[in-house]
């Protein structure tokens, strides 16, 4: 994998930014690319989110295509490789601007394959297309504290490294077009496996005994750390499920991860028990909270659940 960086936005270059998808993630960009000083117009298909850019300082924007034109770069937020790929070449989409922005900077965790197709498109209109995941919440986010994971040309991710300097304090060529889509996957194959152990190991604690708060301060200092627990206990001991990643992304993210293993002939026994869990929280009516609510899946499967 390629270089990391670790700057601090200086203010020192800063330009017309467009962003398509206003949700968590993207309002705590939005956030990110105000405070540093960049021309913002934004577009989400929910008209409230497009009134809360307005209220933090960007314009709003009546499509896609309106949001990008004559930006430098756009970045996308989005659900899904199929919605981004509509946000591209559908009706009003970001390929029908005028003139075309220089760079699209794509956030979403979607599909590999798709994206290395997106790519190709987008280089077929002259447009330069980097797929830029993110490891964190939107929370992180906020705070700079994500780390991006960025594939596509080496030359054009260096470009926009203002950008993400602005962005994050970390960001990190991982290679060619779909790297970071790949990269975000199996970043996240761990970090969804981590948040399920440290519920089991939070209910199990309590069940034959412990006070799980107690526990949790004791675990954290043990070989059994990892930063979910800095990220998640609190939402898990508090019950807070206040969503900074929500559980039903998640769960499209475990899908992902499950066909593209299976279409490499990989066996996931872990992931396959965690997409069973994600089902039955989901079920359960849970898909919307927080990704740390798998603790009441987990919960209901005890005593009294």
């Amino acid at each position: 994998m390629g270089g990391e960086r670790d700057k601090r936005p200086n203010g020192a270059s800063c330009g017309r930014m467009g962003l398509v998808g206003i949700g968590l993630v993207g309002t705590a960009m939005a956030g990110n690319l105000l405070a540093g000083g960049y021309d913002l117009v934004g577009y989400d298909i929910v008209e409230d989110k497009c009134r809360r850019l307005e209220s933090m300082g960007g314009t709003a924007a009546r499509s896609p295509a309106a949001a990008a034109s004559g930006r430098r770069c756009v970045l996308l937020s989005l659900m899904s490789s199929d919605i981004v790929r509509e946000a591209l070449a559908g009706a009003g989409g970001v390929l029908s601007a005028d003139p075309l922005p220089e760079a699209i900077i794509d956030t979403t965790t979607g599909d590999p394959d798709r994206t290395v197709e997106i790519a190709a498109a987008c280089a077929a209109r002259g447009v330069a297309y980097l797929d830029a995941t993110i490891s964190g919440s939107s929370d992180a986010i906020a705070r700079r504290e994500g780390v991006f994971m960025v594939g596509g040309d080496r030359g054009v991710f260096d470009a926009c490294r203002d950008v993400f300097d602005c962005l994050a304090e970390r960001s990190i060529h991982v290679g060619p077009s779909g790297s970071g889509a790949r990269a975000k996957l199996a970043v996240n194959l761990v970090m969804g496996l981590n948040r399920l152990a440290l519920a089991e190991g939070l209910v199990f604690a309590e069940r034959i005994g412990l006070d799980p708060a107690a526990f949790f301060e004791v675990a954290r200092q043990t070989f059994a750390y990892s930063r979910i627990m800095d990220v998640k206990g609190p939402k898990m001991l508090a019950g807070d499920f206040t969503a900074a990643g929500r559980l039903a992304q998640h769960r499209k993210d475990v899908d992902l991860i499950c066909r593209l293993a299976a279409e490499a002939g990989q066996e996931l026994p872990l992931s396959a028990v965690h997409r069973a869990v994600l089902d039955a929280a989901i079920a359960a009516g849970d898909g919307d909270l927080d990704n740390a609510a798998v603790i009441r899946e987990i919960r209901r499967r005890g005593p009294g659940g």
